[in-house]
C-alpha cells in the first residue's frame, strides 16, 4: 500500500469483507380530567388496520395559564398563546416531532409516529430542552409587551400504543390508544416550571446523552405501579451512541489492527507536515466512530488536538451547523452570559490563535448569532461575498489550529451534512495537504461527496474488517 503521497485517502466499506484503497487526497394547571389524555389524532396511517407502535410522547403546558388569562383581554391572551405555540412548534418540527393536538395552551407531541427514527426518545428530550430555551427569548418579549412572564412544564414517556381508526360516520380519526399519553401528562404536572421530567422508560433510552437528577420512585395519580422519575438537567455533550457508551465503559476492540495500523501511519505523516484525509464509509453501527475512538486512545493526549464536527439529522437544513456547534463549545459561552461577555470570550479565543480581530471577529460573531460589534467597522458586503469571507476565516482558523499542534479532525455522519458545510469542507480539503492535520471523513455508503478527489491514486489492496 503506497504511503508516499502528501495526502492520502483510505476508503473503508466497513462490512466484511472490506476493501481499503488509498488515494492522494484525500398539568398541573389542567386539572384531573384534562390530564387523562387517552389518545390523540394521528395522520398518515391506514384507516382500516390497527398498528402497535412504540411511541415517545411529550406533553407541554403553560404554568399558571388560568391566572395569566385573567390578567389580559381575551384577544391579547390569544396572541400570547399563539406566540407560545409558534415558538414551541418551530422547535418540535426541527426535531421532526408530530404535534398531535393543541389542547388550549397545552401541546401533545409524538415522536415515532407517523415518521419513526432510531433516536425518537432522544429527539423528544432535545425538543423539550429546546422549548425551554425558546421560552427564554419569548419571555423577554412578552414581559415587555404585556407584562406577563411565561413558564412551561414538560413530561416525556415512552411505551407501546395501538394506532387505529376510531370514530363513526364522517368523523374518523387515527388515534393512539394506551396509557403513554396519560403518563406523559401526569409527568408534566409534576415538573417544576421550565423543566423536563422523564419516566424511567424514556431515561433508559437516552442515558448517557443527557444529565438527569433522580427524583426517586413516585406514584402517579391514576396509575397502579410506582414509577421512577428523572428531571433533565441538560445534555451531557454525547452526540452519538459511542459517546454515550464511552461514559459507561467500552469492551475491547478486536479484529481491527490492520485499520488501526493504517490510521496510525497516516497520523505520523500528518505530524510531519503531510496532511492526510481518511474516508471511512460504512453502514450505521458497523464501527466507524469506534475506529476513530480507538485511534485517539492510542495517541498521546498532549500530542494532538482533537476536533469533532458532527452532523445531525435534525440539522440538515441548518447552515454550517457542525462548525457552529464546535465553535460554541470552543468559546464556552453560556446562556446566562451577556452579549458583551460572549463577544469578549470570542475575541479571547481568536487572539489565542493569533488571528487579526478586526478582520475575523465580525464573521465569527455572525456565525454565533452575536450582534455586529459596535467597535468594528461595518462590513458592507454582499451575501455572496460575506459567505466567501466567512469560509476564508474558518479555513484560517483551522490552519492556525494545526500550526499550534497536529490536529485529529473528525467529520462525522456527513450523509446528514447541510450544503453549506459540504461546500466549506470541499474548500478546506484543498488546503489539507499543507496542514498538520489528519482529517477523518465518516459517512454511510449511499452518500456521494460533492468534491472530486485528486487524479493521482494508489492501487487498491484488500484489508478484512
Amino acid at each position: 500500500m503506497g504511503c508516499g503521497h502528501a495526502l492520502a485517502a483510505v476508503s473503508y466499506p466497513l462490512s466484511p469483507p472490506a476493501s481499503v484503497s488509498t488515494q492522494p487526497v484525500e398539568p398541573q394547571e389542567r386539572g384531573a380530567d384534562q390530564a387523562t389524555l387517552w389518545a390523540a389524532p394521528l395522520a398518515g396511517s391506514s384507516m382500516h388496520e390497527a398498528e402497535r407502535r412504540q411511541l415517545t410522547v411529550l406533553f407541554c403546558d403553560l404554568v399558571g395559564s388560568t391566572a395569566l388569562a385573567g390578567q389580559l383581554d381575551p384577544e391579547d391572551w390569544r396572541e400570547v398563546v399563539r406566540a407560545y405555540q409558534t415558538a414551541c412548534a418551530e422547535v418540535i418540527w426541527r426535531f421532526e416531532g408530530h404535534i398531535a393536538q393543541y389542547l388550549g395552551d397545552g401541546l401533545l407531541v409524538y415522536f415515532g409516529y407517523p415518521q419513526a427514527h432510531e433516536d425518537d426518545a432522544l429527539r423528544a428530550v432535545r425538543a423539550g430542552l429546546g422549548v425551554v430555551e425558546a421560552m427564554d427569548t419569548l419571555r423577554l418579549r412578552l414581559l415587555q409587551e404585556w407584562g406577563i412572564r411565561l413558564a412551561v412544564r414538560l413530561g416525556i414517556h415512552t411505551g407501546l400504543v395501538v394506532v387505529g381508526s376510531m370514530g363513526g360516520g364522517d368523523r374518523q380519526e387515527q388515534l393512539a390508544l394506551g396509557d403513554v399519553p396519560n403518563i406523559a401528562a401526569r409527568l408534566q404536572g409534576l415538573a417544576a416550571p421550565d423543566t423536563v421530567v422523564l419516566s424511567a422508560a424514556t431515561y433508559r433510552l437516552v442515558q448517557g446523552f443527557v444529565a438527569c437528577d433522580d427524583l426517586g420512585v413516585q406514584t402517579l395519580r391514576g396509575t397502579i405501579a410506582p414509577m421512577r422519575l428523572y428531571r433533565v438537567l441538560g445534555e451531557s455533550g454525547a452526540q452519538s451512541r459511542l459517546d454515550a457508551a464511552v461514559r459507561r465503559g467500552l469492551t475491547p476492540l478486536v479484529g481491527r489492527e490492520a485499520e488501526i495500523t493504517l490510521l496510525l501511519e497516516r497520523w505520523t505523516q500528518a505530524q510531519n507536515g503531510q496532511g492526510q484525509v481518511v474516508v471511512l464509509s460504512g453502514e450505521a453501527g458497523i464501527g466507524k466512530s469506534r475506529l476513530v475512538q480507538e485511534l485517539q486512545a492510542r495517541l498521546e493526549p498532549e500530542a494532538a488536538t482533537r476536533l469533532v464536527f458532527r452532523c445531525l439529522p435534525d440539522h440538515q437544513h441548518s447552515a454550517l451547523y457542525p462548525v457552529i456547534e464546535h465553535l460554541q463549545r470552543l468559546v464556552q459561552s453560556h446562556r446566562e452570559d451577556t452579549l458583551e461577555a460572549k463577544l469578549a470570550k470570542l475575541e479571547h479565543v481568536l487572539l489565542g490563535y493569533g488571528l487579526p480581530l478586526q478582520e475575523m471577529t465580525p464573521f465569527f460573531a455572525a456565525l454565533l448569532s452575536l450582534p455586529a460589534p459596535a467597535h468594528y467597522p461595518p462590513l458592507h458586503l454582499s451575501p455572496e461575498r460575506h459567505k466567501q469571507q466567512t469560509q476564508a476565516a474558518l479555513i484560517a482558523w483551522l490552519v492556525a489550529e494545526a500550526e499550534r499542534q497536529p490536529v485529529l479532525a473528525g467529520w462525522e455522519e456527513l450523509h446528514w451534512a447541510d450544503p453549506s458545510t459540504l461546500a466549506f469542507l470541499g474548500l478546506f480539503l484543498e488546503q489539507a495537504p499543507a496542514a498538520r492535520m489528519l482529517t477523518l471523513l465518516m459517512y454511510r455508503p449511499e452518500f456521494h461527496p460533492p468534491w472530486a478527489l485528486p487524479a493521482r491514486t494508489t492501487p487498491n489492496s484488500s484489508c478484512p474488517v
